[in-house]
């Protein structure tokens, strides 16, 4: 009976038990090695599909977020954030249970687009102008596509009907703004850091005076000069945009590998049993696979479906929504960098796309479809090429490649000298 004891604790030492962590480190080990030999077994398809996401980055991305990084980190050290903040506390604490703060968020965020809004909040958490949790709830539903990618190449270049990028901004803002509402009962217990006194004089105070006040006295605690401070807006949006780079360049790989692998077909055969439940073409259940990884993918391989309109519209938005794996990614990325959980962000991605889906739905009956049957059925993008609007943004992202060369050249050479002047010879 000893023997047999002792047989079976030594059996134990030899081959532990199994639990959540170590299944964990087999399934990644195992993903990798799985990536690693399908690049080698199909080379031509993920040196292609790295040359895509490469300048997808190249000529589009890194050009037209740079100017909104560098910006809104300026905008931060001279204490225009919380110039801001004060005004938007009245509004930002009792509807989403954050910071006045919040709101310079959510306007970079709605503006520039994917992930500013993570890493603005991210970067006032870093300078305690948000709690953890406030940090984690504002993230949750700041993240936007902007209205240049809504309007100008899913609503134009995809779907060929212009109106539609009202159904689709409308949806998409609204979905995030739902989601904003239900995370502010995200940790509900914790107590609420806002000051009772200071919300009273914001209501019947001089709000203005006030909000100056504070920027002044935010400016002179940051004694940075001018020029470090430029510097430093360039090196941190720099590293954020390389890290943005990577990151599209690893899932549009992914996402062409997983369609080489016959995956695309699989998934999209489980999806189909789904659609049949709300009878959607099944077509679609192939075309929404890739925009799970990627929406640029997704929006315009679902456009090329032939399906009923409203289907197609209900699924993209929600994939702007969900946002893909790819901008997930991303996300998750920075809020770790400064100790931020990425759950939040995840459940309202779910959240976004649902109710982005139910907004569009409807959305789409306000739309008149006989009056958008062609790009020059309605004036609406006329309006914007003749007001050059939107259209004024054309040579500015033809010259990414240029803007994109040259401040990479400046940002080696500004590492170069740091790290020269850290260890001298």
């Amino acid at each position: 009976m000893a023997k047999a004891l002792a047989c079976t604790m030594y059996a134990r030492k030899e081959y532990p038990s199994l639990n959540a962590s170590k299944v964990k480190t087999y399934v990644l080990a195992l993903s990798a090695l799985f990536i690693a030999a399908a690049i080698v077994a199909f080379p031509k398809v993920s040196v292609d599909a790295s040359l895509k996401g490469l300048t997808l980055w190249w000529n589009v991305v890194f050009p037209s977020l740079l100017p909104f990084f560098i910006v809104a980190e300026l905008l931060i050290g001279f204490g225009i954030v919380t110039f801001i903040g004060v005004l938007f506390e009245p509004i930002m604490r009792p509807i989403f249970k954050v910071p006045g703060v919040g709101g310079f968020v959510f306007v970079m965020g709605l503006v520039s687009g994917f992930p500013a809004g993570a890493k603005f909040s991210a970067r006032l958490y870093e300078e305690k102008k948000l709690t953890k949790t406030e940090a984690e709830r504002l993230a949750s539903f700041t993240n936007f596509s902007n209205p240049l990618f809504l309007f100008g190449v899913v609503a134009y270049e995809f779907f060929h009907h212009p109106a539609l990028g009202i159904v689709f901004a409308l949806a998409h803002y609204l979905g995030n703004i739902c989601v904003g509402l239900i995370m502010r009962f995200y940790k509900p217990h914790e107590a609420d850091e806002s000051n009772g006194k200071d919300t009273k004089r914001l209501f019947y105070g001089k709000v203005i005076i006030d909000a100056l006040r504070k920027m002044h006295e935010e400016r002179l605690k940051n004694r940075k000069p001018v020029g470090k401070m430029l510097g430093d807006a360039v090196q941190s949006s720099v590293s954020t945009l390389l890290m943005v780079g990577g990151f599209i360049i690893l899932f549009s790989v992914l996402n062409q590998l997983l369609a080489s692998l016959n995956g695309t077909e699989i998934i999209g055969f489980l999806i189909q049993y789904i659609f049949a439940f709300v009878h959607f073409t099944p077509e679609l259940s192939q075309a929404i696979v890739p925009g799970l990884f990627e929406i640029t993918v997704g929006a315009d391989k679902i456009s090329s479906v032939s399906a009923p309109l409203i289907e197609q519209v209900i699924l993209t938005s929600f994939i702007l929504g969900f946002s893909g794996l790819s901008i997930q990614a991303q996300v998750t990325s920075i809020l770790s960098e400064s100790n931020l959980s990425a759950k939040p962000f995840f459940i309202g991605r779910f959240f976004h796309g649902t109710f982005a889906a139910i907004f569009a739905y409807f959305l789409f009956q306000l739309v008149d479809i006989d009056t958008i049957g062609s790009r020059n059925a309605i004036p609406v993008f006329g309006f914007f090429e003749h007001h050059q609007t939107l259209m004024s943004f054309v040579p500015y992202l033809q010259a990414g490649s240029i803007i994109t060369l040259t401040t990479l050249i400046i940002y080696i050479l500004s590492k170069a000298v740091v790290i020269s002047k850290q260890n001298p010879r």
